[in-house]
């Protein structure tokens, strides 16, 4: 699902995600449990506010963000 992210960018470019769409939405994000760099795109497993555990994953040539959950809220 395409989604706006709200990221914190210190030495680099979309360093850290602080909050995220899912639908119309806002969630902000508690913990970043995991994140990688490809060449065409970065991600992050994030643990949102609410429980649920999503992955954002920044496209570079399209300039835009998706998101999914992984795990639903315990």
């Amino acid at each position: 699902m395409r989604c706006q992210v709200a990221t914190y960018s210190g030495s680099r470019l979309h360093e850290r995600p602080l909050r995220f769409t899912w639908g119309e939405e806002w969630l902000e994000v508690r913990q970043v449990l995991e994140q990688g760099y490809e060449p065409d795109h970065l991600f992050f497993k994030v643990l949102a506010a609410d429980g649920r555990v999503f992955r954002l994953q920044y496209h570079r040539a399209e300039d835009s963000w998706g998101a999914r959950i992984c795990q639903p809220a315990q």
